[in-house]
């Protein structure tokens, strides 16, 4: 590569704020230090290792930003830097990034040799780590502790810590004075606080959309940091980051052109963009920033509405994505919304494009532990004690909307609801054709051809995906929209 195609180099302040395993307060510490730098002027990106949905919502929260997510499982260690740095200037200047991590420091893929780890992202970016320490119960080993994380690797730069649950002064005084050997500075000490603990239940905290007090908490977290973390300090941190030197992700480039090419120019130009309608609300919160702006970048228009509250699907709908959430702790509400179940079946059956993910699967079968749902999949659902959690190989067994058969994904699965189809009944174009992936060479899901149009038009499985890492997935999704829409005509249809 020669200077002229070399890469801009880039200098964005960032911190990773990591702990030695999970419930030592990394999401109190990040998202206390992101709402709490915001409050003293900086523009703040939050981000998340791993696939997690719910504490991005968090950082949403704090930053006033969409939460994103870093992970080189699911999108390969090339793209973890272009995605940072697109993170970066997707919502104007940032003045500082806050990553956090996930479970240990060191702790990634099973198996994987620390793949996707904390560690890994923060090695591959190149960013500062701060630990986040419980010392509730403990004194003196928390400096052992940190001298271990801080020497396992030598890729991996520990420049600070945070002291959590900090107890007395005696206590505190301690813990600090054992730190004091490990030359890694202490940046401040949280006491013990419930009053800033967000509440858990079956797939970890309660996602920030349920939580009408979850704005208030927040705000309580950014005193809690500024009155006890030295924020100049954790500033400087960040500062010392090296320059990043990869192009940022740009969802035009990863779109590419689409397999279809348009009809006449005065339809391109007085038609809207045709509307990709995406659950949200309470019960369907997670998703990825990137879907959006992928489906933006290949000519859609993304608009939320609530399947809880809403009427009928958005005006202009040729596309329709129901991702991931708790459609099991609002089923009631979701059951009562018969008008909006129906307009949903109807549209599935009509052959509208349709993808649905993990909660998304669950809402469209006929029911959840007994609640009738869409009934747009053959299948019922119901809650079990067993967490289904983990990276998954995939390959679709199909032709379908979203992939073409033998395509090969990495996702993540992560529920404890299971489906079971129900019995064939008359062999319509309802059944289903195929599952909608292989997970590990378990089948999951369905694909299904409900218009009997030759093809399924709607795929449905447990398995979430990020687009930005299998970007012909949403190309080859889109691609199905415009040609529902009537502006866009497959090239061969037209050859």
């Amino acid at each position: 590569m020669t200077a002229a195609t070399d890469p801009p180099r880039t200098q964005l302040p960032r911190v990773v704020v990591a702990a030695p395993g999970s419930g030592h307060g990394k999401t109190t510490v990040a998202t206390g230090l992101m709402a709490a730098l915001r409050a003293a002027g900086q523009a703040v990106g939050g981000l998340k290792v791993g696939p997690d949905f719910i504490d991005p919502g968090y950082h949403a929260l704090a930053t006033g930003r969409p939460g994103r997510n870093l992970d080189p499982v699911l999108c390969g260690e090339e793209l973890v830097e272009p995605l940072l740095l697109h993170a970066a200037r997707a919502h104007g200047h940032t003045d500082v990034a806050v990553i956090e991590g996930v479970m240990g420091l060191f702790d990634g893929r099973l198996g994987g040799d620390g793949f996707g780890s904390t560690a890994h992202v923060a090695a591959l970016t190149r960013t500062p780590v701060v630990l986040a320490v419980d010392i509730g119960n403990t004194t003196r080993t928390a400096a052992a502790i940190v001298h271990g994380l801080a020497t396992f690797d030598p890729t991996v730069r520990v420049a600070g810590v945070v002291l959590n649950r900090a107890g007395s002064e005696r206590h505190l005084r301690e813990a600090r004075s054992a730190l004091e050997a490990t030359g890694v500075p202490v940046l401040g000490a949280l006491p013990r606080d419930q009053a800033v603990s967000a509440p858990s239940r079956h797939l970890g905290l309660v996602p920030v959309q349920e939580r009408e007090e979850a704005g208030a908490a927040v705000d309580r977290l950014a005193a809690l940091i500024a009155d006890n973390v030295d924020l100049d300090a954790v500033l400087e941190i960040a500062r010392s980051a090296p320059e990043l030197a990869a192009r940022p992700w740009d969802p035009s480039q990863a779109i590419g052109a689409l397999p279809i090419r348009a009809l006449g120019r005065a339809a391109r130009s007085s038609t809207p963009r045709p509307v990709v309608a995406v659950a949200a609300g309470p019960a369907f919160t997670f998703r990825y920033a990137e879907t959006d702006e992928l489906l933006h970048a290949a000519g859609l228009e993304t608009v939320a509405f609530d399947p809880m509250t809403d009427r009928d699907l958005p005006p202009g709908t040729c596309g329709l994505i129901v991702g991931g959430g708790f459609p099991e702790v609002h089923a009631a509400a979701l059951s009562a919304n018969t008008s909006l179940r129906s307009a949903l079946r109807a549209a599935v059956a009509d052959g509208m494009p349709t993808i649905a993910e993990c909660g998304g699967l669950v809402y469209l079968c006929e029911s959840v532990d007994g609640v009738p749902m869409v009934g747009a999949v053959p299948a019922m659902a119901t809650m079990g004690a067993r967490l289904t959690i983990g990276y998954r190989s995939a390959i679709a067994t199909t032709d379908s909307v979203l992939a073409a058969s033998g395509q090969r994904v990495t996702g993540h699965e992560f529920h404890r609801t299971t489906c079971v189809p129900t019995p064939d009944t008359g062999g319509g174009a309802t059944q289903h054709t195929a599952s909608g992936w292989l997970l590990d060479g378990v089948a999951d899901g369905f694909a299904l051809d409900p218009a009997g149009t030759g093809g399924a038009t709607l795929h449905t499985s447990y398995l979430h995906t990020h687009w930005a890492g299998h970007p012909e997935l949403a190309r080859r999704f889109a691609a199905a929209v415009h040609t529902r829409a009537g502006l866009l005509v497959r090239e061969e249809a037209t050859a």
